[in-house]
């Protein structure tokens, strides 16, 4: 039987919040099988907690922003999401002292390597997943979106548009099979990205304060602006694959079926989401209970790593 997971012990991250500028501190802690993933400001009296759910994603300006219903929030959530669904932790307490998670390097890499040093545990429940069991498909003018059924575990095909000297034609469409391994290895070190000219925009509207070029991609009129480069020729797709996988995995359940996207981000990919909920003729829940059913989608075996590890950025 596929089980559910949780990390082995507490691991902690300080790093800058990529909108405010200012120093963050979490702290990620096991949780017991179907409790989900509990996101909790520590930095609050009372203390409040916000489940991870679609329902829950009420902001997606720039990022994906879990808000409650008195306001409170917690913001860019989409890059430590997408490194759970790639170790297939589906529990967790997630403990923040403020209203967004360190940006870290702008990718989901670190939060692989806390997860990774650290372990994860099997919990003694099953692994519940979603099936797609029919077409579900979203649209914002000649943006689109869609799940589809797929008789294997999670494929992604993605393509961007973006018209931009430093970014290839032919480097705008990437497609995986999704497993843990080849997440980590294809995907989670792809950076988000911005352009120069939106810069001060931004900032006026009191947005990307922390943002830097130790945490994203940074792009002129002409050119990739940071010194180091790209860190795959097509950095720019996979970090959009990358939010996609994230931002589906909202309600901690892996999808078994084909996601294509053209132009789509957050709005657009949490529209999806709550679409394909929205109607139980959509999907089903399945477990596995044969180790040849759980091929279907394969997780980053931590089990065996020990010892306590922190992150800072």
């Amino acid at each position: 039987m596929t089980r559910q997971r949780t990390l082995r012990q507490t691991v902690a991250a300080t790093g800058i919040g990529l909108h405010s500028g200012a120093k963050v501190e979490v702290s990620f802690r096991p949780a017991p099988a179907n409790t989900g993933i509990i996101y909790t400001r520590t930095d609050l009296n009372p203390h409040v907690s916000i489940r991870c759910e679609p329902d829950a994603v009420r902001d997606t300006q720039l990022c994906t922003a879990l808000v409650d219903l008195n306001g409170v929030r917690i913001s860019t959530v989409e890059h430590l999401t997408a490194a759970l669904s790639a170790t297939g932790i589906d529990n967790l307490y997630v403990d923040v002292n403020a209203p967004e998670l360190p940006i870290m390097d702008g990718s989901a890499q670190p939060f692989i390597y806390l997860f990774e040093s650290t372990g994860v545990v099997e919990l003694d429940e099953p692994k519940r997943y979603l099936r797609v069991l029919r077409k579900v498909r979203v649209e914002d003018n000649e943006k689109w979106a869609e799940l589809n059924p797929n008789e294997g575990g999670f494929q992604l095909d993605l393509t961007i548009d973006f018209d931009h000297p430093a970014m290839d034609r032919e480097l705008q469409h990437f497609r995986l099979d999704f497993t843990g391994r080849r997440f980590a290895d294809e995907l989670s070190r792809a950076r988000t990205f911005c352009f120069m000219r939106d810069v001060e925009y931004m900032h006026a509207h009191h947005l990307a304060m922390g943002g830097s070029l130790d945490n994203a991609v940074v792009l002129d009129d002409y050119h990739v602006v940071n010194p180091d480069g790209l860190r795959y020729p097509d950095e720019f797709v996979k970090h959009k694959m990358l939010d996609a996988v994230g931002d589906l995995y909202m309600n901690g359940h892996s999808i078994l079926g084909q996601f294509r996207a053209f132009k789509t981000g957050h709005a657009l990919n949490n529209k999806l989401l709550r679409a394909l909920l929205c109607d139980e003729a959509n999907y089903e829940v399945v477990v596995f209970n044969t180790s040849a059913q759980a091929r279907a989608i394969e997780f980053l075996d931590t089990k065996s790593a020990v010892g306590k590890a922190s992150l800072s950025y």
